[in-house]
């Protein structure tokens, strides 16, 4: 610790404070009911593409911009109709794949989606999630003249210009060369992952009642998402039929928007819903698969998660929680090696019990 009370260090402690402050300030001056304010200044997305070059340079900068603003971040690829995992080529797909990978190592939640058009689906994303900072790298090519005369624009171009209220960072992925700031000399980016490390252990801690409650199903057969998220909602004994019905088809309809997956096997179909006074989980694990709705490839664990919809914030921090509980490599594989529900339940009651520990024991140290 007598190296690590210096100006740089202390400069950057600071910042954080003040953005924290800042952001507790505007939580409380915001109405909780309404739905039109799109962001708060301090969550971070990245936009990744199947060719971006880069990628790695790209999400390791928004990683440590998260860290350094203290907050969770999102990683989202917005897959278009010439993007189909049966369309491009095997590289394309591999390189895809080792990139959403990564994001999920370094600590963001991934979302994949499925639109053509990318900008109105970022956005979109960004006014739900109250995303404030935008990461994306800047375009390989430029849009050719004949295009800009019928008064067309790239990506970065509609982001910034309709993206109001946001901060666009594009990055040249090409030739940045990353600084690492005093806090991170320890290791590259373990400054930013450790705090959020932190902050998962802590939600853990102090939400425990939430996992207490999640509802856990084992599937021996093949099913498809419909079936499986139908049989997960059937587990929430509590809610009306009706009710049940509401749900179901706004999960449906999301899940046609664009999924949200975590590494290769574990889905998090998820939405908020009205009258709901707690965040509610359902697990079910598919021995043989769950074939997602038609993008071509299966889940083997899918994560249910309904939040009230007056709790942005809550919703928020419970997706953090579930993909840290997913992104568990031992977790993971004990799961799909359960054979009953009630296994399952016994599992994810034992992690939240060592995060919680590890909370415990964990310190701030510097370099």
């Amino acid at each position: 610790m007598d190296h690590f009370f210096r100006p740089p260090n202390l400069e950057q402690l600071r910042e954080l404070t003040l953005r924290e402050l800042a952001a507790h300030i505007d939580a409380r001056r915001r109405d909780p009911l309404d739905q039109d304010i799109s962001s708060s200044p301090d969550q971070v997305m990245v936009a990744l593409s199947s060719r971006g070059p880069n990628s790695e340079a790209l999400l390791r900068y928004t990683s440590r911009v998260a860290g350094r603003l203290n907050r969770n971040w999102y990683a989202v690829y917005v897959q278009t109709s010439k993007e189909r995992p049966t369309i491009i080529d095997a590289a394309t797909h591999r390189l895809l794949s080792n990139t959403l990978t990564l994001a999920q190592q370094l600590g963001a939640t991934v979302f994949t989606y499925k639109g053509n058009d990318v900008v109105k689906t970022i956005l979109q994303f960004a006014k739900e999630y109250r995303v404030g900072h935008i990461v994306i790298g800047s375009p390989g090519r430029k849009t050719p003249f004949w295009r800009r005369l019928r008064g067309e624009s790239s990506i970065v171009e509609r982001l910034v210009i309709e993206g109001k209220g946001i901060t666009v960072v594009v990055l040249d992925t090409k030739t940045i060369r990353e600084e690492r700031p005093a806090l991170e000399k320890m290791h590259p980016d373990k400054a930013a992952s450790e705090d959020a490390s932190q902050q998962h252990k802590n939600f853990v801690r102090e939400n425990k009642a939430v996992l207490s409650r999640m509802t856990a199903l084992v599937w021996e057969e093949s099913l498809r998402m419909e079936e499986a998220i139908r049989c997960l909602l059937d587990s929430f004994h509590h809610i009306g039929k009706e009710q049940k019905t509401g749900v179901l088809n706004s999960l449906l309809e999301r899940e046609q928007q664009g999924g949200t997956f975590v590494g290769e096997d574990v889905a998090i179909p998820h939405v908020r819903v009205n009258h709901l006074p707690q965040p509610l989980i359902a697990i079910g694990v598919g021995k043989k698969g769950v074939q997602s709705l038609d993008s071509g490839r299966k889940a083997k664990i899918i994560i249910l998660l309904l939040s009230p919809i007056d709790l942005p914030e809550k919703h928020i921090e419970t997706l953090g929680i579930i993909s840290r509980m997913a992104a568990d490599d031992l977790l993971r594989k004990s799961m799909l090696a359960a054979n009953e529900s009630r296994s399952v339940r016994g599992m994810i009651q034992d992690w939240a019990v060592k995060m919680e520990n590890m909370g415990d024991r964990g310190k701030l140290t510097g370099p």
